[in-house]
């Protein structure tokens, strides 16, 4: 596939790196030289300097024959992704996305406005990163946490920790039939590797594991792996932006007590106008001193998403040692996604990471209706709807020859979740979800032609 990426910025590029190991022609167009250089020397791309919003520069950078096209210039540039977008459609690329920052554009009838104008996408980071956190927020002690179809298939994420009985066992240790199980465990990341698990796999302190089970079952994972559900009715947010007050506006509705910290005068001022039932407090959440005197320990949960990855971290540490059930940080730097889980932040945020999910769902076949990139691990998960006479229905899955790096974990027919072992058959027409690793969806989309 063909995709012209316009903006070499932090999303851009991991966008690109992702995309790149799927043996994709990826061209890159910025109009910083020193940036592209950058971008040369990490991965296998074309370059294009000069503005996206450019005829010439669009055309140099082959968008007539793109199928995809990805604006995501910085949040301050808008206008460039919409205008670059709506150019490189009228100029033949077949699908085109942009990336905006105002949530207005979002609204249905704004959304079928600039549909109509061609663009096949708008995605807002922030607002997918807000939605993101709320979620977590009104789940279980869980890392992460995804629905499919419409939550009759479930993927959880969790950390072995002293607690859990599933320490230092096995698949094949567990007192369920391997025949009708409620649950499947699809991977598991490990010293920063990710594993697809065997039935004989030893589960050790620190693994995340990552299963899908029934919605049914989720009360029971939640026994097995020594978590607890939590009821968030107070909650702290270290962080005033865009995020911050996102999950403010979201979370206050209903819960009993919310609360922002923000470095910035001016900005505290702004949030008290536009959020109802928040209270916020200007001061430095940096300070371990500051986040005790602000009685943190007594919320729920605790959310920091300052523009230091750093910050959030270690607030969320902090938090974590003062006895606050659950934290969540917002962390931009790949390489200490690792490092915050192994410093006990329970779940982690990833603005590139989420927008990537949702642009790479196009570089997928038709039948394909949900991308989650997972972050701390190198692998997404995928939904595939089934074609009749695709190679995936012609044996049972423990017959195929599936990638080792891919897995099954269930199946959703109809009304009907089905956990898949290597005796189940897949029909037409499944809802198929698949934990893979980048190396196998090459291979995987010949098992669904």
């Amino acid at each position: 596939m063909k995709i012209v990426i316009a903006g070499a910025g932090e999303v851009g590029c991991h966008l690109a790196k992702m995309l790149s190991e799927g043996f994709h022609e990826i061209t890159i167009i910025d109009h910083d030289e020193e940036r592209l250089a950058l971008v040369t020397e990490s991965m296998d791309v074309l370059t294009v300097q000069g503005s996206p919003t450019s005829i010439k520069v669009l055309k140099s950078a082959g968008v007539e024959k793109a199928d995809l096209f990805v604006a995501v210039s910085p949040a301050r540039e808008q206008d460039v992704n919409i205008v670059s977008a709506i150019i490189a459609k009228k100029l033949g690329a077949k699908k085109v996305t942009a990336r905006i920052n105002d949530a207005e554009y979002l609204n249905y009838d704004n959304k079928l406005m600039f549909t109509e104008m061609g663009i096949d996408l708008l995605f807002y980071p922030e607002k997918i990163a807000a939605t993101e956190i709320c979620d977590l927020l009104k789940q279980s002690d869980v890392s992460e946490f995804v629905d499919f179809a419409r939550g009759q298939l479930q993927l959880v994420v969790f950390r072995i920790d002293e607690d859990s009985k599933l320490l230092n066992k096995t698949s094949a240790d567990l007192p369920y039939d391997p025949e009708n199980l409620p649950f499947r465990i699809v991977a598991i990341t490990r010293g920063g590797e990710t594993l697809i698990p065997q039935r004989d796999t030893l589960f050790k302190r620190g693994d995340m594991i990552y299963v899908v089970c029934k919605r049914s079952f989720v009360d029971e994972l939640m026994v097995l792996s020594g978590k607890r559900y939590l009821d968030i009715k107070r909650l702290t947010i270290l962080g005033g932006g865009r995020i911050g007050e996102m999950v403010a506006a979201q979370f206050e509705k209903d819960a009993e007590f919310v609360k922002i910290i923000e470095i910035n005068r001016e900005r505290c001022e702004v949030l008290s106008e536009n959020l109802d039932r928040t209270l916020v407090i200007n001061g430095d959440g940096r300070n371990s001193d500051f986040l005790y005197e602000e009685d943190v320990k007594s919320c729920d949960a605790f959310v920091a998403v300052t523009s230091s990855s750093e910050t959030n971290i270690l607030a969320c540490v902090a938090a974590k040692n003062m006895g606050v059930a659950k934290t969540i940080a917002e962390v931009e730097n790949i390489e200490y996604i690792r490092l915050a889980e192994g410093m006990g932040v329970d779940a982690v945020i990833n603005k590139k990471i989420i927008t990537a999910g949702r642009i790479f769902r196009f570089t997928m076949s038709n039948k394909v209706r949900t991308v989650k990139v997972i972050g701390g691990s190198d692998a997404e998960v995928i939904e595939y709807i089934v074609n009749p006479d695709s190679q995936i229905t012609k044996a049972p899955i423990g017959e195929l020859n599936l990638p080792q790096d891919a897995i099954i974990g269930g199946i959703i027919r109809g009304n009907e979740a089905i956990i898949a072992t290597d005796q189940t058959c897949v029909k037409p027409y499944d809802r198929v979800v698949i934990f893979a690793l980048p190396t196998a969806l090459g291979r995987l989309e010949k098992f669904f032609a």
